[in-house]
């Protein structure tokens, strides 16, 4: 078993490599584009337009870009949350947005998330949730940055809210080697197409 978790790891590190490359060659007008193609289809969705109280993350480096799908959030009058390493808890921290302005601060990594006195949030109240990721398939299976954040958030959920990932095409692969902790998706929006989980 150990050697089978080993071996999986190994190939998650591989694939992880490989994407995170190819992401990072993207010139940055083809990764505006692209990210200007995802959000429209991701305001579209009725499961975004519906929900009232929305967790999303803030973009680093090469990632699809977030920015227009939080300023709809905040012009909505949705309730905005975003994550913060919990570094001791080894564990996302879930807090509430009232201000982009002051309630930002550089965390782990240098990724952007709230400032600790931001208020905690009740996963019960949150009803969509963007998840960052490395790869997907198209049957809406995910492979993360490998420090299992997501997949431990997505357990605590009594009541799982639909779960919707944003990938640019190139990260979709025919499969990814998976373990017994890592959660599938109910939906990968790309600037091309999207794939359900269902």
């Amino acid at each position: 078993m150990a050697g089978e978790i080993a071996g999986t790891a190994a190939q998650k590190a591989a694939l992880r490599k490989q994407i995170l490359a190819a992401r990072d060659a993207q010139n940055a007008a083809t990764r505006a584009a692209a990210s200007a193609a995802i959000t429209r289809e991701l305001l579209a969705l009725d499961a975004w337009r519906n929900a009232r109280c929305v967790l999303v993350y803030l973009n680093f480096g090469s990632e699809f870009d977030t920015t227009a799908l939080v300023a709809d959030a905040v012009a909505g009058g949705k309730q905005l949350c975003l994550p913060r390493v919990d570094q001791a808890a080894h564990a996302l921290a879930i807090h509430a947005i009232n201000n982009l302005a002051t309630d930002i601060q550089p965390g782990v990594w240098g990724i952007r998330e709230p400032r600790p006195a931001c208020p905690l949030t009740d996963l019960a109240s949150i009803d969509f949730v963007l998840v960052p990721g490395v790869a997907f398939t198209p049957r809406c299976e995910r492979l993360g940055y490998g420090g299992g954040f997501y997949d431990a958030l997505i357990a605590r959920f009594a009541q799982r809210p639909p779960l919707v990932a944003a990938a640019f095409d190139l990260q979709i692969c025919g499969q990814i080697p998976l373990d017994v902790r890592d959660h599938a998706l109910d939906l990968i929006v790309t600037e091309s197409t999207a794939h359900c989980g269902c």
